[in-house]
């Protein structure tokens, strides 16, 4: 065992025995009895000072330098998981909206499915559900009465008439008479109704895992499931039932062999591995335990059955907090990233994970770690064998050096050194201006790197803006063109009605225009301006908006100046920065108030100015300066991507205008645009 502070001695000897040697080569002896202190010649001075300033910065610069390396790998790694798991989330949330698209299509079919149900005629559901069930991969389908009993499992039709009113999404769904989606866990006897083979997936026995929490039982019975309920109306509509459906996420990897899991490591992670091992690792948690995973145990099985560690299940489950940091998965160390899953109540009941392999980044640090040593130790030679050299000469030339020092420290990287002879000075003002260029270069390399870097963020940045449009927008959008069409085809020419579908056809179409418009603001596209009225584009915007329900409490007063100098602007962008702008108002203020919509030209007529201002709840300070970035939001999951405003900006900017904000909590929010006339 070694006493504290013992390397360092040894250290010290070790240097004292190097100085002795020094002194002694030179012809200087260190017994002061016997010898002058006087006569330590110039080049032993510097010898022996340079060997000492050479020893100190090496040892600095290597402890920084090793620091640094290694903060920065772990770093690089925590940012990649960190938007691994942004990806596996899409896909989750993805795999619900898909369930949640089919049970609506479906619940729409007015002959099929609500007159059957309405007439009682079960084998026809059957039928039609059934096949429903198998052409979308839906583990679960079944239809109840308005009062939530069942009615038939398209599943197993043998098994009917138990009351699903307290289930909380079926329940939600009836009472709200409005389509509810989300994660939730289903007991074993509500399993073995859908199906035994249901209730078998969801037994699961703990696996013995290392660093897990201590638990009293030793298996699990319950299943998770994405799940989604929508309602049944009949033609005057009042409500006459209830689809609901969905997927068991317990041991979905042995069913299906696009089950989410390997879905995002084939969308993230591709097939990379390391050692023999998978780079990358993707799981879903029943709460502390894997239900659904790539991770894999020993023997080459998937490890499901074993459970988190114990810091992370304080972390994440206890308290409903990510984690983004090295935590130990079943027999490895990994980069990981966990995100709590919550139930339509809000309450955490499992966990999303994605995660890197430690070995491939530990190792690379290592590497790096070595390399940047041998370099320090290289450079630790060859500055002594410099001062060895730089001993030798006169003052002169060192003092043009050390001139010389300062400039190159003080970024006169332009800066060299007069050669003033061919013995070791000259050398070493040849070896200064090698290292002054070597310099300059890498200086300029480094701002070329820089700036490549900053390129690289900016496109990463609008590749997830195009990336959550696609997701977010084109899906719902889809949607409602199809069934818009639908309607529109059901509908006689003499239906007074079919004009407004029409509308709704053309408006839907509209939107599909202002996808594209966001996918080329992501690529810096420019807009095709024309002489425009900014009042006339704000009240098509008001028209459109007026009637929607989050205006239902909102009293509008329009301000709007009669003499209003037209813009040169791009009319559909500037409609949709203005729609943008209005939503967010009116959903701010979901109790009501004052929307106050206001136009007016300059003094000096060189910009025209559009204040829109709520009577709100207003921006908290520290979000402020952060609403116009890409996926920025307030709201709950859900209700907004973040896009909108991060989309206005863009258009704004581009029209070399500006886009502002002023708020205080409490006390509503003011956005201005500004065009240039």
């Amino acid at each position: 065992m070694s006493v504290p502070g013992s390397q360092t001695m040894s250290n010290l000897v070790d240097f004292r025995r190097f100085s002795h040697y020094i002194y002694k080569k030179h012809g200087v002896h260190t017994n002061p009895s016997t010898s002058n202190p006087m006569k330590i010649s110039l080049k032993t001075k510097l010898d022996v000072s340079f060997l000492i300033v050479v020893l100190i910065t090496g040892c600095i610069a290597t402890v920084v330098g090793v620091r640094l390396i290694g903060g920065g790998t772990i770093k690089q790694a925590q940012d990649k998981v960190r938007l691994d798991l942004n990806s596996a989330r899409e896909v989750y949330e993805a795999n619900l909206r898909r369930i949640q698209t089919v049970l609506s299509f479906t619940a729409l079919r007015p002959v099929t499915i609500r007159n059957a149900l309405l007439q009682g005629d079960r084998e026809l559901l059957q039928k039609k559900l059934e096949e429903v069930r198998r052409k979308s991969g839906i583990d679960i389908l079944t239809i109840t009465d308005a009062d939530g009993q069942v009615f038939l499992r398209a599943r197993n039709p043998s098994v009917y008439g138990d009351s699903q009113k307290d289930d909380e999404i079926v329940g939600r769904a009836l009472s709200k008479k409005k389509t509810v989606a989300s994660t939730t866990l289903v007991p074993r006897e509500e399993l073995k109704k859908e199906g035994e083979d249901l209730a078998r997936r969801a037994h699961i026995r703990f696996e013995p895992t290392r660093k897990a929490k201590p638990r009293p039982d030793a298996e699990e019975t319950t299943g998770m499931m994405i799940k989604v309920a929508v309602p049944i109306f009949a033609e005057d509509k009042s409500l006459v039932g209830a689809l609901y459906g969905g997927n068991l996420l317990n041991r979905e990897c042995s069913v299906r062999a696009s089950n989410t899991v390997d879905q995002v490591k084939d969308l993230v992670y591709r097939v990379e591995k390391y050692k023999g091992k998978d780079m990358g690792t993707v799981t879903i948690f029943q709460g502390d335990l894997r239900i659904s995973t790539n991770v894999r145990k020993l023997d080459g099985s998937r490890a499901v059955g074993t459970r988190v560690s114990s810091e992370v299940y304080d972390r994440v489950l206890g308290k409903g907090l990510s984690w983004i940091d090295r935590a130990f998965v079943v027999n490895d160390w990994y980069i990981t990233a966990y995100e709590p899953i919550r139930n339509v109540r809000g309450e955490v009941i499992g966990m999303l994970y994605v995660g890197l392999l430690e070995d491939k980044f530990a190792d690379m640090r290592r590497r790096t770690m070595w390399i940047f040593l041998g370099i320090t130790f290289a450079g630790m030679v060859l500055a002594l064998t410099a001062s060895y050299f730089l001993a030798d000469g006169i003052l002169k030339p060192i003092r043009d050096l050390v001139y010389a020092t300062h400039q190159v420290a003080h970024g006169n990287l332009e800066h060299r050194v007069e050669v003033r002879s061919k013995n070791e000075i000259g050398e070493l003002a040849e070896t200064f201006n090698w290292m002054a260029t070597s310099i300059q270069v890498r200086d300029e390399k480094l701002k070329k790197q820089t700036e490549q870097v900053m390129a690289s963020k900016r496109l990463a940045t609008l590749g997830r803006l195009a990336a959550g449009v696609a997701h977010e927008i084109n899906n719902p959008l889809g949607g409602i063109l199809v069934y818009s069409h639908l309607l529109v085809e059901d509908t006689e020419e003499q239906d007074p009605r079919k004009s407004n579908m029409e509308k709704i056809v053309r408006e839907a179409t509209r939107c599909k225009d202002i996808v594209k418009g966001l996918l080329e603001f992501a690529r810096q596209a420019h807009p095709t301006v024309e002489q425009a009225d900014l009042n006339q584009i704000l009240n098509n915007a008001l028209h459109l908006l007026e009637g929607q329900g989050v205006f239902r409490n909102v009293r509008l007063v329009r301000a709007l100046s009669p003499s209003l100098l037209p813009v040169l602007a791009d009319r559909s962008q500037i409609e949709q920065v203005f729609t943008n702008i209005l939503q967010n108002a009116a959903e701010a203020m979901e109790e009501g108030g004052i929307l106050t919509v206001t136009s007016a030209s300059s003094q000096d007529d060189h910009f025209v100015q559009v204040e829109i201002a709520d009577t709100g709840p207003g921006i908290h300070e520290e979000h402020v300066e952060k609403i116009f970035e890409p996926f920025f939001t307030t709201k709950e999951v859900g209700h907004g991507t973040g896009l909108g405003l991060a989309i206005s900006y863009g258009i704004v900017e581009r029209h070399e205008g500006r886009l502002s904000v002023q708020s205080e909590a409490g006390k509503g929010t003011t956005f201005s645009i500004q065009l240039p006339v």
